[in-house]
């Protein structure tokens, strides 16, 4: 069965700067999923900012695999509720991929608990990343590195918590480095950082990038049972694996939830 995935994009830019409506004509999100259905194992489709519940319904998102997600100018304009909801399908089981300057999106800031801070410059310079972990199945069928001709520049320190992998470190034409390409867990869910996409560059018709997103997608999907959490259920002593006999005086009363 195909990788059910959905590419969120913020989708401002494409109409409001003449220089990334050129470049990406059918917006940023159509590109990347382009890519994606590139590969039979999976099967992308976008949504945007300014859908009706931003494209990401309880139904959509329940019916999802990997998220996607890319964002820069308007990361205060996502609701509160929707962040609520993807944190919650993420935590199931749920792959998400944040790209680029989804760093300072809400959903990132949610799921790693810092503020992701970097440094950062607008200069079209070289951008070459290394692959540090070339076992890695993120990095498969890539070379040493990938190099992009013109990029933003994303400097250290990227105020992250430590990932439980780095994938690629990029080194760049003005002499900054920065990990590019960070994995973590998150309750069931499969979590990858990956710097490039600049809009005003062609960064995502760049193959190995490209081969770059198939390939996370895969790794994202969970493989195991979602986990549906239940907000503390109370396990009354008659339902417990073992008899239990209740002893002393208890806080709650029968049915009674202890967690706000």
């Amino acid at each position: 069965m195909a990788i059910k995935t959905v590419v969120w994009g913020e989708n401002v830019h494409e109409h409001t700067n003449e220089v990334v409506a050129r470049m990406y004509p059918n917006g940023m999100h159509n590109a990347i999923a382009d890519a994606l259905n590139e590969d039979a194992r999976i099967a992308a489709t976008t949504a945007t900012l300014q859908e009706s519940e931003h494209g990401l319904s309880e139904a959509r998102l329940a019916d999802t695999d990997v998220l996607i997600w890319w964002g820069h100018c308007a990361h205060g304009d996502v609701q509160d509720e929707i962040v609520d909801r993807i944190q919650r399908r993420v935590l199931e089981g749920m792959g998400l991929i944040v790209l680029h300057s989804g760093h300072f999106s809400k959903i990132f800031k949610r799921m790693l608990g810092t503020t992701c801070s970097l440094k950062w410059r607008e200069a079209g310079e070289r951008e070459r990343l290394w692959v540090v972990n070339p076992g890695h199945p993120i990095a498969l069928g890539l070379g040493e590195y990938i190099e992009l001709e013109h990029e933003e520049m994303y400097g250290e320190p990227f105020s992250v918590p430590n990932p439980d992998e780095v994938v690629f470190i990029s080194a760049f034409e003005g002499g900054e480095v920065f990990r590019s390409g960070l994995t973590y867990k998150r309750g069931n869910g499969n979590i990858f950082y990956f710097r490039p996409g600049h809009e005003t560059y062609p960064t995502y018709y760049n193959e190995d990038v490209r081969q770059v997103l198939r390939n996370a997608t895969v790794w994202a999907k969970h493989h195991g049972k979602f986990w549906i959490e239940e907000d503390g259920p109370n396990v009354p002593p008659e339902k417990a694996p073992n008899p239990v006999t209740v002893k002393g005086e208890g806080l709650h009363k029968p049915g009674e939830k202890g967690f706000k």
